[in-house]
């Protein structure tokens, strides 16, 4: 991700932006308006008088009257906003607020409404009583009725779209929807040629390597990285690159950011040149680190388990989006580590494995749903829709690990013989997906099978 997709994201983020935007084209649009009016004929104006026919006292008083009903509205869209902001981060997450920030929407509603205001003020300022110099734009208080009744059907928009946008299943979908999209750009990752020579030796070959460490100059999150200029980096100078930290992980001031295969100390420069690849922020965020929208996805799953909610059908439906994440990372290779520009070695990566977002994905739902049935199930049949996405041996043993650590949380905590033949079906489902003979595996759901297991 370069500096200027960075920006741009900032930028999208923000409630600001759009806004903003839209004023600066409703005062232009005011000004070209009133320009044209000076240039009409003005006959078809008092052809329909009715239409066109108001006076300066009466035009000022309907633009007066719906600029303070446009600022008032705008003030009672950004309040429904908070609240909504509110209502999200206490029942769901706090780290979904990035998203409502985000939300196209909002942004445009806030700004069609303070873009009246401006409207309205930028051509109240143009009429003109007798005393004055009589002129009236009645082209542009005309549009500035209709841009009032237009108002009003943003309004009535808007209040459809924050009680749409706070439904749980609409939330974990959108949250959902986010990291697909950054998955598809991310796996496999463009960072040079992958290397499978080279990473097969890796480990020896990074101990046979005498490392400078490369600190950070400030603390936060890694957003991102530019992987092309990380390449452009390492052959500038030389070097192999071994990033010590992956996108997602937080960074300590002065501590290692990356390592340099280079004999002398690096310099001031160097440092400086190496840190503006990454993206160092106080907070994390999805376009490049996808572990961060499954994360998002899970502390729902998590606030929806506990006793104080006790959500289940939320906590189902967590469970639902984060099986169609992981089916989409099923067949994308995401665990090469080392990239080689020009048949040479130049960066060694650290990012997510498979196992890893499996992990990331399964692990504190299952410990917080011992004895939910439900939830054991579920999982087991999310497993079982992503084994059917891939055929790669190693990813398909973790796969199976899983449904064994779920037999274990079920013999554990499931009491109930009825409770305990659902898990049993879905376990036998789940291993048939893997080309496993449930018989192999034993089903009784007792102690002693499982430690066989292990």
């Amino acid at each position: 991700m370069n500096k200027l997709g960075q920006l741009w994201n900032k930028l999208r983020s923000s409630l600001w932006f759009v806004p903003v935007l839209m004023v600066t084209c409703a005062v232009a649009l005011a000004a070209s308006i009133i320009e044209i009016d000076t240039r009409l004929n003005r006959e078809p104006f008092i052809t329909w008088p009715r239409l066109f026919g108001a006076g300066a006292e009466g035009s000022r008083g309907m633009l007066s009257a719906i600029a303070s009903s446009m600022i008032t509205v705008a003030g009672v869209t950004f309040s429904i906003t908070i609240v909504a902001l509110s209502l999200a981060s206490s029942q769901y997450t706090p780290r979904i607020l990035r998203s409502f920030m985000r939300d196209r929407t909002n942004q445009i509603v806030l700004g069609f409404f303070v873009g009246i205001f401006a409207y309205c003020l930028v051509v109240l300022r143009t009429i003109r009583g007798k005393e004055e110099g009589s002129f009236i734009p009645q082209l542009a208080v005309a549009f500035g009725f209709v841009l009032a009744l237009i108002g009003i059907g943003v309004l009535i928009l808007f209040i459809h779209h924050i009680a749409s946008s706070i439904q749980a299943s609409n939330v974990i979908s959108s949250a959902a929807a986010e990291t697909i999209k950054a998955v598809g750009k991310l796996f496999p990752t463009e960072l040079g040629e992958e290397a499978d020579e080279i990473e097969e030796d890796e480990y020896e070959y990074e101990s046979s390597i005498k490392w400078e460490a490369i600190p950070a100059l400030k603390t936060g999150y890694i957003q991102g990285v530019d992987t092309e200029e990380m390449l452009r980096f390492a052959e500038k100078h030389g070097v192999v690159l071994r990033m010590e930290h992956g996108i997602g992980e937080f960074v300590v001031k002065d501590s290692p950011l990356a390592s340099l295969s280079i004999k002398s100390s690096p310099n001031d420069k160097l440092v400086g040149e190496l840190n503006g690849i990454y993206s160092i922020s106080r907070n994390r965020t999805v376009e490049q680190d996808a572990m961060f929208g499954i994360t998002q996805i899970v502390d729902i799953a998590l606030k929806a388990l506990s006793t104080g909610i006790n959500d289940t059908t939320t906590a189902l439906t967590c469970v639902d989006y984060l099986g169609a994440i992981l089916a989409e990372l099923a067949d994308r290779r995401i665990e090469t580590r080392c990239r080689t520009s020009g048949g040479r070695l130049s960066v060694i990566a650290r990012g997510p494995s498979f196992a890893g977002l499996v992990s990331a994905s399964f692990d504190q739902i299952r410990l917080n749903a011992m004895g939910n049935v439900a939830m054991l199930t579920r999982i087991l049949g999310t497993i079982e829709t992503i084994a059917g996405r891939t055929k790669n041996g190693h990813r398909r043993s973790i796969l199976l690990q899983h449904v064994h650590l779920i037999v274990a949380a079920a013999d554990r905590s499931v009491n109930l013989s009825y409770d305990r033949d659902q898990v049993r079906e879905s376990v036998e489902r789940a291993l048939a997906r893997l080309d496993e003979n449930p018989q192999d595996h034993g089903l009784s759901l007792t102690r002693k099978d499982v430690e066989q297991w292990h």
